[in-house]
């Protein structure tokens, strides 16, 4: 295996692990504060709709929409996150994966100063 597929492969495996770590924080954080506002907005209002004696016919198909509107925006919002998340991780992962080549490079580096270092004692004695 060469070094393009090493590192094709590790790009695959780092955009799968970025698009799983930011969906779950997306499907975390698209429920925030505005979204339960929202909602406890339309309760509210089904509330003191049938508090003033609407009938079933009104309150259910308001109560419905606000559903419907609650999940849309936290649709959307989790959408939104999930792009942000997603290059938020992908930058992270990519910065860790060159931070472990350098120093793996550095060990490398140093164990062949190591060797060299040891083979010019051996020589001298």
């Amino acid at each position: 295996m060469d070094q393009a597929e090493v590192y094709e492969q590790t790009g695959e495996t780092i955009k799968l692990k970025a698009g799983r770590r930011a969906g779950e924080r997306a499907r975390i954080a698209r429920w925030d504060l505005d979204v339960a506002v929202f909602l406890f907005v339309v309760l509210i209002i089904v509330i003191v709709l049938l508090f003033q004696d609407f009938g079933i016919e009104i309150v259910a198909p308001v109560a419905i929409l606000g559903l419907i509107a609650v999940w849309l925006v936290g649709w959307r919002r989790g959408r939104q996150l999930y792009q942000v998340f997603y290059d938020e991780e992908l930058a992270r992962l990519t910065r860790e994966l060159v931070e472990e080549e350098k120093r793996s490079e550095k060990t490398i580096e140093e164990t062949i100063e190591e060797k060299v270092q040891k083979a010019l004692r051996e020589r001298w004695r």
